[in-house]
């Protein structure tokens, strides 16, 4: 969806998600550490949903504000932890923006959502393999070894679980803002095709990989 992106309906519809995507990040303080430093946000779904409706850009955008609010605000890791914020949200909601805006359909929806997970999982071994050290104070050979075995499921899973949300959410979420007046109505001038069975598949991707989550968490 092309939208101006100095107008109103577009700075208080930027705004509205940075702010539902901070309140995401404060929520998440009750969920336990991965590893004693990895933390799952459901940010992520939130600020892809915004790229979905107004392009990839929107995505960085409010990636770049969420993260620096966090930085000066509750976070402990300073810029090591905003570049990793950055970084890790950029490489799943870019891509999955600029997917679903070529192919604007169930299928898109989905196929822009995986190959966002993939890339996320992808950039995040890179970058965890060169700052993860800086931060932690400890030898690069160290965060070699839990690159596989740590990193790797908690990226996949924390992907998993934003791009199950993202396919949750997004309708409602859409619908609430045309009714608002903060998006333009669908230009196809169809329904839309996310259907019960779609929302059921969904739910199951969801319940899937926040048991996936709780096990490497513990819990199970």
């Amino acid at each position: 969806m092309k939208e101006n992106k100095f107008s109103t309906r577009y700075m208080a519809a930027a705004a509205m998600f940075s702010a539902l995507s901070f309140v995401a990040v404060l929520l998440a303080k009750v969920i336990p550490n991965v590893a004693g430093f990895l933390s799952y946000e459901p940010k992520d779904a939130v600020i892809v949903i915004a790229g979905l409706l107004y392009g990839p850009l929107t995505s960085v955008l409010i990636s770049v504000i969420v993260s620096f609010i966090e930085m000066i605000t509750i976070s402990t890791t300073g810029p090591y932890g905003l570049l990793m914020n950055v970084v890790s949200t950029c490489a799943f909601a870019v891509p999955a923006a600029w997917f679903y805006q070529k192919h604007r359909t169930q299928k898109g929806a989905v196929i822009g959502l995986a190959i966002g997970v993939i890339t996320m999982v992808v950039a995040m071994l890179l970058w965890n393999y060169i700052i993860t050290p800086f931060y932690m104070g400890v030898p690069r050979s160290t965060v070699a070894g839990m690159l596989m075995s740590v990193f790797l499921p908690f990226n996949l899973i924390k992907g998993g679980i934003n791009a199950a949300l993202t396919l949750l959410l997004y309708k409602p979420v859409v619908g609430a803002l045309r009714k608002a007046g903060l998006a333009k109505p669908s230009s196809s001038g169809t329904k839309s095709s996310f259907s019960l069975g779609f929302t059921l598949f969904a739910l199951a991707v969801l319940i899937t990989f926040v048991l996936l989550f709780l096990v490497m968490i513990g819990v199970l």
